[in-house]
């Protein structure tokens, strides 16, 4: 790119060949429009009458969803302004788990209102500046209105997991896996002091295409995708003392070159005579140890599995590292990485190890574990799709229970809270003096894109919803939000429908931090990508005679074309 200086000078070449920049206006619409494109996507399937999406990637693979995260992450996105829009839902799914597509609407209508402040000349920095105050103001707001509730309190937590599965495939069985869910959090939360700390990695989600969704089952104790190593073994074993190794149940083949000369039968009996010796030795340490199951992380060779197998041991081999920790965590055995220090202290316990056949495929059972610090969902669905969806929709309900019972503090649902920080917002603008004052009031305009999409999506009159969502607002009747269910305006929190405060500022935060990024950006010099080194098929080395120029960054796509400098177009 080159620019123009004064008659007779050179012209200045700053950029590579091919390289392109546009600033100002025509940088920030750009910009802007990329991301109202992104929130236009996922916008049609925000709440419980929200519609799915069918994403087809490159192979062919098939996924189904109205999770916000996961359509923008697989369709792949390409224009860097809208990729932000893309890390945000990203973001908000690992951190509170729910509220992806939320963030997603209202980082566009934020973007969206400034543009119209833009044209009336409002500089993009007191946009910005407004927009951040806006934001610290809409927390306090939540904060004010949020309610404190008992962090282990069953009935919250379910209503929680309800509202957050009301929006998904799950809907029809979404009591069942609630209640599952539930029960699987509160198993593994560990209190420390007066607060709860729990890690969702504790709970293992394993899916099975098959069945139907309420045949979903919550195991107290570990599933592994496993079967028993020998047919000779028990398949299943009450009250099981479990020994967790992470040693390999072989002969260490030994690193350097060794060379065994053998000249008659008798030393190759003796050779093959020492080495079973030595399986059995590791073999009979196990069962001195008293263990009735065998998990291994490692291999465990032929021999030590038929020895094992007439102990009357279940063993299973190559069980994934999270797994085995997992499995400590349930059954309260202490991983062994040598069998010498394999003792009875050391097994874990559970009330059953079984091998069950689940459709195809055989699996291992460890169930029925005493106060397990790690346990199971096996979830079950018509088809893989189905399976996948529910897989999707569980981890983000595991997530707001989560989110509950480490700052339990939850808000009603169906845009009830936006509304209310809206109307509050509208109020607290009309103290601020200059442009800002449009800032804010633009920001609670964008608050109100939820209750408005959401009506939009269930069939329902936006403009009517949103003047009587409103004017109830202003009565003072803070739960009042869009009851999607019943097509109606209406109190949320008698219709159960509940959100962890922290869903609601992650929300918050993330959009008014991913506008105000893109809004401060006025110029985009994009570089032109180099190509290879002279022209593909057809194209001869150097381009055609013109002196070896085929090989510069940025000319190798012209394939056999003599003109030269024109880089990438």
């Amino acid at each position: 790119m080159s620019v123009q200086v004064p008659k007779g000078s050179l012209p200045v070449v700053l950029l590579k060949e091919g390289a392109t920049e546009s600033k100002g206006r025509e940088a920030q619409k750009n910009n802007i429009a990329a991301a109202k494109i992104i929130a236009e996507i996922v916008h049609s399937s925000l709440g419980p009458r929200g519609m799915d999406k069918m994403l087809v990637d490159s192979l062919g693979d098939v996924t189904i969803t109205n999770d916000g995260a996961t359509i923008l992450k697989e369709i792949d996105v390409q224009h860097p302004a809208a990729k932000m829009l893309v890390e945000i839902s990203k973001t908000t799914d690992s951190e509170v788990g729910d509220g992806t597509t939320s963030a997603v609407i209202l980082a566009g209508a934020l973007l969206e209102n400034a543009e119209s402040l833009i044209n009336q000349d409002v500089h993009p920095t007191i946009i910005v500046d407004g927009y951040r105050k806006a934001s610290k103001k809409v927390l306090q707001f939540l904060k004010e209105i949020a309610e404190e509730v008992t962090a282990n309190d069953k009935n919250i937590l379910s209503k929680i997991a309800r509202t957050s599965m009301q929006t998904k495939l799950v809907r029809k069985d979404s009591d069942h896996l609630a209640d599952l869910i539930v029960k699987a959090v509160l198993a593994v939360a560990e209190k420390e002091g007066t607060k709860f700390i729990v890690d969702q990695d504790d709970v293992k989600v394993e899916k099975k295409a098959g069945g139907s969704m309420k045949d979903s089952i919550l195991v107290e104790g570990i599933v592994l995708d496993k079967e028993v190593v020998h047919g000779g073994m028990p398949k299943k074993i009450s009250e099981a003392k479990i020994a967790l190794i992470n040693t390999a149940l072989e002969i260490d083949k030994t690193e350097f070159d060794a060379k065994i000369n053998i000249s008659n039968p008798q030393q190759m009996k003796t050779f093959l005579d020492e080495e079973n010796r030595m399986i059995k030795n590791m073999v009979d340490k196990v069962v001195g140890s008293g263990a009735t199951v065998l998990l291994c992380q490692k291999g465990i060779d032929d021999m030590a599995q038929h020895y094992l197998a007439r102990a009357g041991i279940l063993a299973v081999r190559r069980v994934k590292e999270s797994d085995m920790a997992k499995l400590a965590k349930a059954t309260g055995a202490r991983i062994v990485t040598n069998l010498d220090d394999l003792f009875e202290k050391d097994l874990g316990s559970a009330q059953l190890v079984e091998e069950r056949k689940i459709e195809e495929d055989r699996w291992v059972f460890v169930e029925g574990c005493k106060n397990p610090k790690a346990v199971t969902l096996l979830l079950r669905g018509g088809s893989q799709r189905v399976v996948d969806e529910v897989e999707r929709s569980v981890h983000d309900a595991l997530m707001v229970v989560k989110d509950v019972m480490e700052n339990p503090s939850i808000v009603a649902g169906g845009g009830a809270p936006e509304t209310f920080a809206a109307t509050r917002l509208r109020n607290w603008a009309k103290s601020m003096e200059g442009r800002e004052q449009l800032a804010v009031e633009k920001f609670a305009d964008s608050l109100e894109v939820i209750p408005l999409t959401l009506s939009e999506n269930a069939g329902m009159d936006p403009i009517d919803t949103l003047t009587n969502l409103r004017s109830k607002q202003l009565k003072g009747e803070k739960w009042t939000g869009i009851d999607v269910m019943k097509s109606k305006v209406g109190n949320m929190k008698t219709s159960d429908i509940v959100e962890p405060l922290a869903v609601k500022n992650q929300i918050v935060s993330a959009a008014t931090e991913a506008a105000c990024m893109i809004l401060r950006i006025d110029d985009v010099i994009a570089i032109a990508k180099s190509g290879p080194p002279g022209g593909p098929e057809g194209g001869m080395p150097g381009m055609g005679g013109m002196g070896g120029m085929g090989g510069m960054p940025g000319m190798g796509g012209m394939g056999g074309m003599d003109m030269g400098g024109m880089g990438e177009m």
